[in-house]
């Protein structure tokens, strides 16, 4: 019930923003396009995994055969994959507008595409190595869903995920953290200096025009990152799973997996 719930609110909630951004005129940015990428993204990561996640618990086990397990597993990992680089991408454009402001190479339509276009590219290879030999996909403990085999203790399973968890995980998290550092550096002593000079002037803002605009810049940078935070909240309780696994820290029942 929970997941079925849960599912209709993405779906929705990210088909509504697929839908505004795309049939407003005035959203149709080159920047946007990267929003509309991340309502995609999850779009499909809820719309593959939680009608077969419903239907498995409902049955309390997998109940569509090997080869549906291993898409399964793929397409969340794609789309797991595919949202972070794209939240990645959002954060630098929040950089390039903020830090370096009007010396800036502005984004533009190709550059935005040309971006999404090797973040589906990293996505794929990362999420068809384990159809090569590269580790494989497996069911999860629970049996209701599957994902990367985290529990066999060969060397090429163990090395998939920790070199996948490097780049699906650690480096997005890195840039993020860089970018963010340099907005926050950039933004705060200004912001400070204004609301200080109109406590001093007797008035609620001293913004004009322009100066709103970079504070609409400023909060765009605060919803993505509490975007990106919500991502990390999401996912870090299942690479604690996986290196639990390939490193044998804790025992690894079906209760825990869920």
């Amino acid at each position: 019930v929970t997941i079925f719930f849960l599912g209709i609110l993405s779906v929705v909630g990210n088909g509504m923003v697929i839908y505004i951004f795309t049939c407003t005129k005035n959203l149709r940015t080159p920047s946007n396009l990267l929003i509309v990428n991340l309502a995609f993204s999850d779009f499909c990561l809820m719309f593959t995994m939680c009608p077969a996640m419903v239907w498995n618990c409902f049955y309390e086990t997998w109940m569509f055969g090997p080869f549906a397990c291993e898409l399964y597993a793929m397409f969340g990992s794609l789309f797991g994959v595919t949202s972070i680089w794209t939240m990645v991408f959002i954060a630098l454009d929040r950089y390039n507008v903020i830090v370096k402001g009007l010396s800036a190479k502005p984004m533009t339509t190709k550059l935005a595409l040309l971006q999404i276009f090797c973040i589906y590219l990293h996505g794929l290879f990362w999420t068809l190595t384990p159809f090569f030999g590269w580790s494989r996909y497996v069911p999860e403990a629970n049996m209701t869903a599957c994902g990367t085999d985290y529990l066999t203790l060969a060397w090429h399973s163990r090395s998939y995920v920790l070199v996948y968890a490097i780049f699906a995980y650690y480096l997005p998290l890195l840039v993020i953290i860089y970018a963010y550092y340099f907005i926050v550096k950039a933004v705060a002593p200004h912001e400070k200096s204004m609301r200080e000079q109109a406590k001093k002037m007797n008035v609620s803002s001293l913004r004009s025009g322009d100066q709103s605009n970079t504070s609409a810049e400023f909060k765009l940078a605060k919803v993505a990152l509490m975007t990106i935070s919500l991502w990390f909240m999401a996912w870090t309780p299942y690479m604690v799973i996986n290196f639990a696994g390939i490193f044998q820290l804790m025992t690894i029942d079906p209760l825990f997996t869920i």
